[in-house]
């Protein structure tokens, strides 16, 4: 009796009391709040997050299904319940793996998509035979299926067009043509003509030259420039789209021929034969040249210059 006498053993209970007491009207408040706030709701339904939901759960978890009744105010008690039980389910869920025949499966029709693609002229059969020499079994019937599946045309269907030629020869690619601007200079407003280069591959634009006097000299050295065997942006590439302008002449199209390049000329009247030139022309007059006046050379140059390096390094293509 003594031993419970104790004042140290007082003190305690009574601590322990009090605090008992003051958590129990923390938590009567905490309901009545809750209370309040969803009577400001006025009857609408509380919409709670997926993290909300997960937080609740955890929490409603440790309290007990006895005790939670009193306390919960926002949810049931059964659903926080029925949350709890989603969390154990999605824990022990594992997310399907593909088989290997699946991936080889999938990697067989990638194939056959990418073979239809890069040889427009293949028939079925033909995707058939090359698909077998890399190992793999495929039917004619599932070839059909795979190539309708994403909107490519059977053989038959894909005579050959300048797109297919464009996409066969991508990376070889490039193309020219001329642009015109109005100087102001001391002999009054002058016509300059600059001759630029395209890679249809990067959308990188090259200025070979600008010049106000067209001719069989300064064609020539910009066929010398363009293909130099150090730095001449045509070096690395074996075609070159150009239209039936005069200017690109016989000589152009020799020292083009000499340097191991050869020139496509486009059809009469057809300017989408040479999109990529055209687009880069309309791009650089409706951006820069019809905005600006131009007094003297030097000041046409910067603007092409400085406009170039935007279009080919941060202009989105």
């Amino acid at each position: 009796m003594l031993a419970d006498c104790h004042p140290l053993r007082v003190l305690l209970r009574t601590f322990a009391g009090w605090a008992s007491r003051e958590q129990q009207r923390a938590i009567d408040y905490l309901i009545e709040e809750n209370r309040v706030l969803k009577e400001q709701l006025g009857g609408r339904r509380l919409r709670l997050t997926d993290d909300q939901r997960r937080r609740l759960a955890a929490k409603g978890k440790a309290l007990g299904r006895s005790l939670l009744g009193r306390v919960a105010t926002v949810v049931m008690p059964d659903t926080i319940q029925r949350w709890h039980q989603r969390l154990i389910a999605a824990k022990w869920t594992f997310k399907n793996v593909p088989s290997a025949g699946a991936v080889a499966r999938r990697q067989v029709r990638m194939l056959v998509i990418r073979m239809a693609k890069e040889n427009p002229s293949w028939g079925h059969e033909r995707i058939v035979g090359e698909v077998e020499v890399l190992g793999h079994q495929i039917s004619r019937s599932t070839v059909a299926r795979v190539l309708k599946e994403n909107g490519i045309r059977p053989a038959h269907r894909c005579p050959s067009s300048w797109g297919a030629f464009i996409e066969a020869t991508w990376g070889e690619n490039a193309a020219a043509d001329f642009f015109t601007t109005e100087v102001w200079t001391p002999r009054g407003l002058t016509t300059f003509y600059t001759l630029f280069v395209i890679d249809l591959a990067s959308r990188r634009v090259h200025i070979a030259g600008t010049t106000v006097a067209l001719g069989e000299a300064f064609m020539g050295q910009m066929a010398r420039n363009l293909t130099d065997v150090i730095d001449g942006f045509l070096r690395t590439h074996r075609k070159l789209i150009i239209d039936r302008d005069s200017n690109f002449g016989g000589s152009f199209c020799a020292k083009l021929a000499r340097a191991g390049g050869d020139t496509v000329r486009i059809q009469p009247s057809a300017p989408n034969c040479n999109a990529y030139a055209e687009r880069f022309v309309r791009s650089i007059k409706e951006d820069c040249l019809r905005k600006m006046i131009f007094f003297g050379e030097d000041s046409l140059r910067r603007a092409i210059r400085e406009y170039v390096a935007r279009y080919s390094q941060e202009r989105p293509h």
